[in-house]
């Protein structure tokens, strides 16, 4: 067998930096059953907003994009701000998270504004926390227990195209329902529907 000056070197090198690579990337993203990821983001306004500081209580994530046909729709028949406000008396935080690159903080402010919407938008434009969930579409949603750990990731509904009205299965309300009341969730996991996040890489 041929062999070349330094072709073991190289070899040896790339391996290392085949592996420093893998350490350094995260093997996959959140998973139900385990701990929610930790982060701290801006709202529309520059406050800081932790997800540590919501210990102990129950946490929606909700993936949003206003420019986004499937979340225009949801809020125009007030999907989440419903959901937000029946949870909310149960102690339930609400939390929207933008991860669309091309849009900033005034942007999310007067889509707030505009949509009576009374939870902060968190902006994720750098994506660090999307692809740390794994979110794939506006919306996608996530449910926290009070314990930490994620009980829910999926669709908010079954119906993607708007056609069932009120005979949906609201998967979201299901999981808070069950996780408010101290019950396993009965449908944790469920596929997303919508546009797909608009991450900047």
């Amino acid at each position: 067998m041929t062999t070349f000056p330094g072709f073991d070197r190289a070899r040896r090198t790339g391996m290392v930096l085949l592996l420093a690579l893998a350490v350094a990337l995260p093997a996959h993203a959140a998973t139900v059953g385990q701990p929610a990821p930790a982060f701290t983001l801006s709202d529309q306004d520059g406050a800081t907003v932790a997800l540590e500081s919501f210990a102990g209580k129950v946490v929606v994530l909700e993936w949003t994009n206003p420019d986004c046909p499937f979340v225009k729709r949801h809020y125009r028949t007030k999907t989440m701000t419903t959901l937000a406000e029946r949870f909310g008396k149960e102690g339930v935080v609400w939390l929207a998270v933008s991860s669309t690159a091309t849009l900033d903080p005034a942007r999310l402010r007067t889509w707030r504004s505009e949509e009576g919407i009374t939870y902060p938008i968190l902006d994720d434009r750098a994506g660090t926390v999307g692809h740390a969930y794994g979110a794939k579409t506006t919306p996608h949603l996530f449910v926290i227990d009070p314990k930490g750990v994620l009980v829910y990731a999926g669709g908010i509904d079954d119906d993607p195209a708007g056609e069932s009205g009120d005979k949906a299965t609201n998967y979201v309300a299901l999981a808070l329902e069950d996780v408010t009341a101290g019950k396993p969730v009965r449908t944790p996991e469920t596929k997303p529907y919508g546009c797909s996040v608009k991450y900047a890489n």
